[in-house]
C-alpha cells in the first residue's frame, strides 16, 4: 500500500485512532490491516451481542412482572438511586416521541447498564428480587451457579466489550476475546437453549478472529494499487 495513499487514510480517519494499531511500527499497511481486522471482528460481535442484550431485558422484565405483579414494575420498584434515574431519563425520551410511556417502549429505551445493574448487591438486600429471582431470569442456569456476585460480573465483562465495540474502538489485543465470546454466547443459553443455538448458526467470530490480519494484507497490496488521482465521488449532492 502507498505511503500517500495511507497518510489519505489517516486524515480521514484521524491519526489518533490508528495510533492504537501502531505498536512495535509494523509499518502503515500492517497498521491499517489491524484497523480493518479490528472492525470485522467487532461486526462478529453484532449479533451474540444483540441477542444477550435483548434476551437479558426481556427476561428480567418477565421476572420483574411476575414479582411485583405488573408489567409496569419499573414505577414501583425498589430501585437504586441511578435505576430511578435511568427509568426516568428513559420515560422524558419515550415522552418527546409523542408516544405513551407503555413496558414495552420503557424496556426498549433503558440501557443495557441498567439491566446489568439490577443484579446489584442492592437487590438482593434491600429489594428482596435475588436469589430467587436468579431462576425466574436465567432458567437454564445450574442452581450450583446462583451466585449473585459472579452473575454480575459476568454481565459487567459483557457490558465492557459491548461499549468498546459499539463504540468502534480497538479490542483485538485483548488475549481473553474468545472467551469472552464464548461467555456471550452462554449467558443467551441461560436464558434460551434455542437462542443460543441459533446465535452459534449466525456466528463468525471464530474464523475472523483466527484469520487475523492476513486477508487484509492481500486485500491492501492487491485491491489499492499506487496510483496518482482518483475520479471524483459518484454520490449525488441532492441524493443527500
Amino acid at each position: 500500500m502507498q505511503q500517500n495513499f495511507f497518510q489519505k487514510l489517516e486524515t480521514a480517519l484521524l491519526a489518533e485512532r490508528l495510533r492504537a494499531y501502531g505498536q512495535n511500527n509494523p509499518g502503515s499497511c500492517a497498521v491499517m490491516a489491524r484497523y480493518l481486522w479490528n472492525i470485522a471482528v467487532c461486526e462478529t460481535f453484532y449479533s451474540p451481542l444483540q441477542m444477550c442484550e435483548v434476551a437479558l431485558r426481556n427476561s428480567i422484565h418477565t421476572a420483574m412482572t411476575e414479582f411485583y405483579k405488573q408489567d409496569t414494575w419499573f414505577n414501583i420498584a425498589d430501585l437504586t438511586p441511578w435505576g430511578y434515574e435511568q427509568v426516568g431519563s428513559a420515560k422524558k425520551k419515550i415522552a418527546k416521541t409523542k408516544h405513551p410511556v407503555t413496558p414495552g417502549r420503557g424496556v426498549a429505551e433503558l440501557q443495557f447498564g441498567f439491566w446489568t445493574s439490577l443484579f446489584e448487591d442492592h437487590y438482593e438486600r434491600n429489594a428482596s428480587f435475588l436469589p430467587a429471582g436468579i431462576k425466574k431470569v436465567f432458567p437454564n442456569l445450574l442452581k450450583s451457579l446462583h451466585n449473585r456476585k459472579k452473575i454480575k460480573a459476568r454481565l459487567e465483562n459483557i457490558r465492557q466489550l459491548r461499549n468498546r465495540v459499539f463504540h468502534h474502538e480497538r479490542i483485538i489485543h485483548w488475549k481473553d476475546l474468545q472467551y469472552r465470546h464464548g461467555h456471550i454466547l452462554e449467558t443467551v443459553g441461560w436464558v434460551s437453549h434455542e437462542l443460543e443455538e441459533m446465535s452459534l448458526k449466525l456466528d463468525r467470530f471464530i474464523e475472523t478472529y483466527k484469520a487475523g490480519i492476513d486477508p487484509w494484507l492481500k486485500r491492501l497490496n492487491h485491491h489499492w494499487p499506487a496510483r496518482t488521482s482518483y475520479p471524483p465521488s459518484r454520490t449525488n449532492s441532492q441524493d443527500l
